[in-house]
């Protein structure tokens, strides 16, 4: 790669393999990989494949000098929740302007070449992973689980780019011919136009499908992506389509027959840092050679993590959220009201307290270490999905009890809903509010639900640090990411800049 710091945008997509020392098709940022030789074997493939994944958690560097809050994955899904009305802290920081949608409508901001950049280099490494590994030689299983992984972080990383950069997908009006992002399916696209909505889920689709059928059941650990994790991404997309049945399909096969049992009341408090429990499906699990003590996911979200950002700016939950959840539910021990050196002990007096602060995350090792593994895919969120695709499509009974199949395993105190139609979901919607907090989905919710954002329902939300953005009605323009000037200077053929 001549230029190993190039961004990698929809309209310029050949990424060159060399001996570059961080080229993200290393398994280990210091190793070098033969061009001439990745693709021969299937081994050496495996290498590109790893590299993707450790790609997935790297501090974006590349595009800012200052790039602490930019963990990879990580540090996106942390944004969607400073976007959101769940999550927030008390003083300004470098999440403000996300917080207040203004870097996400200016498309000179590096925020929106972060998020692009990111997954279209997914997309890019895993097109060369996809085109290539057929002929490879190795044993046909591994070309298969090869093929399947990176069919499926293909699917993973169209799918967010079509939630940022586009408008939702409206199931009531297919088809969605509204732009969304660029299709890039082969290393052979350049200077691709916007596909629309419908055709890019589409596609996100075929790719999911396409793997399942390679019946991957097998892989090295949960930083892989097993047919377990297609499946997952199927029910997470159906839902956003508003694709109720194939919701219930996919989740329900994961509940009744993945083996991810739900943590217990012990397991739940235990950090959110540790992808063995059998209730994580996917991960990113970064080693303690490749901890970034600063720049990390954990060092933005872990309540003890020894960075000055969280010792200053404890994570805090709406307050009208946590006032919902029942007392005898182990998640309301996830928040302190009122904390103090008692009831919520912190490494050193440096840390500050304050109403509502988190302890939901904490670092893997000890204080001065960031290293956790990051929560991308969890069985809890199948559940959810199940309860609310049974009670969207007008199945109260089936809805109710999927969603004390959950309940009761968070809450022993719990009793099964008698709510009905859009108590249900809402009840449901709640449940995933307390139950995803901090892992990146409370805005994407919003904007496929086409609901508007209100902090003044939280009476805990300041408003200073989001310059005073406490409103943003369904609908506004601000769902919508702007797409990167970047990017529209080197695609002529993209089209205008969103509205």
């Amino acid at each position: 790669m001549k230029n190993k710091n190039i961004l990698l945008f929809a309209g310029v997509m050949a990424l060159g393999l060399s001996s570059c020392k961080k080229d993200y098709l290393n398994t280990n940022p210091t190793d070098a990989v033969d061009n001439s030789a990745i693709f021969t074997t299937t081994a050496n493939t495996d290498v590109a494949l790893n590299g993707i994944y450790r790609y997935m958690y790297q501090r974006t560097t590349e595009i800012s000098s200052n790039a602490q809050n930019k963990p990879g994955v990580g540090g996106i899904m942390l944004l969607q929740d400073f976007m959101g009305d769940d999550l927030h802290i008390s003083s300004t920081n470098w999440f403000s302007s996300e917080a207040s949608y203004s870097t996400t409508r200016n498309e000179t901001n590096q925020i929106l070449v972060y998020g692009y950049r990111t997954y279209y280099r997914m997309i890019a490494n895993a097109n060369m992973i996809i085109e290539n590994v057929d002929a490879a030689t190795g044993p046909d299983a591994d070309k298969k689980r090869i093929k399947a992984e990176a069919l499926t972080l293909r699917a993973y990383a169209h799918y967010w780019l079509v939630q940022l950069f586009a408008k939702r997908y409206n199931a009531a009006a297919k088809p969605n011919v509204q732009p969304g992002v660029p299709l890039m399916l082969s290393t052979k696209d350049t200077n691709k136009p916007r596909a629309t909505v419908e055709d890019v889920y589409a596609a996100i689709n075929k790719d999911l499908d396409d793997a399942i059928a390679l019946n991957i059941t097998s892989v090295y650990n949960k930083s892989h992506v097993s047919i377990w994790v297609t499946k997952g991404m199927k029910a997470r997309v159906a839902l956003t389509m508003q694709d109720y049945p194939n919701a219930i399909k996919f989740a329900k096969d994961i509940v009744d027959n993945g083996g991810f049992t739900l943590m217990t009341p012990a397991e739940y408090q235990t950090g959110f840092n540790n992808a063995g429990l059998a209730e994580y499906m996917w991960a990113s699990m970064p080693t303690v050679d490749q901890d970034d003590t600063f720049g990390s996911y954990y060092a933005q979200i872990a309540y003890n993590a020894n960075t000055s950002f969280m010792r200053g700016n404890p994570k805090r939950i709406n307050a009208a959220l946590y006032n919902q959840i029942s007392a005898t539910d182990v998640r309301k021990k996830m928040w302190e009201p009122a904390p103090t050196a008692t009831n919520f002990p912190l490494p050193t007096t440096s840390f500050a307290r304050q109403p509502y602060m988190s302890r939901k995350f904490s670092v893997k090792l000890t204080a001065g270490s960031s290293l956790g593994d990051v929560p991308l895919m969890r069985s809890a969120e199948m559940y959810l999905i199940l309860a609310e695709a049974y009670a969207s499509s007008g199945d109260n009974a089936n809805g109710q009890s999927a969603l004390f199949a959950f309940v009761s395993k968070r809450d022993p105190g719990a009793v099964k809903s008698v709510n009905m139609g859009q108590d249900l979901v809402t009840e449901v919607i709640t449940n995933r509010r307390t139950e995803l907090w901090g892992e990146g989905v409370r805005w994407l919710d919003l904007k496929r639900l086409n609901l508007g954002l209100d902090r003044n329902l939280a009476t805990n939300f300041p408003s200073a640090p989001v310059t005073g953005v406490m409103v943003v009605p369904a609908g506004d323009v601000r769902w919508q990411w702007f797409i990167p000037r970047d990017e529209l200077n080197a695609n002529k053929n993209i089209g205008p800049q969103n509205d």
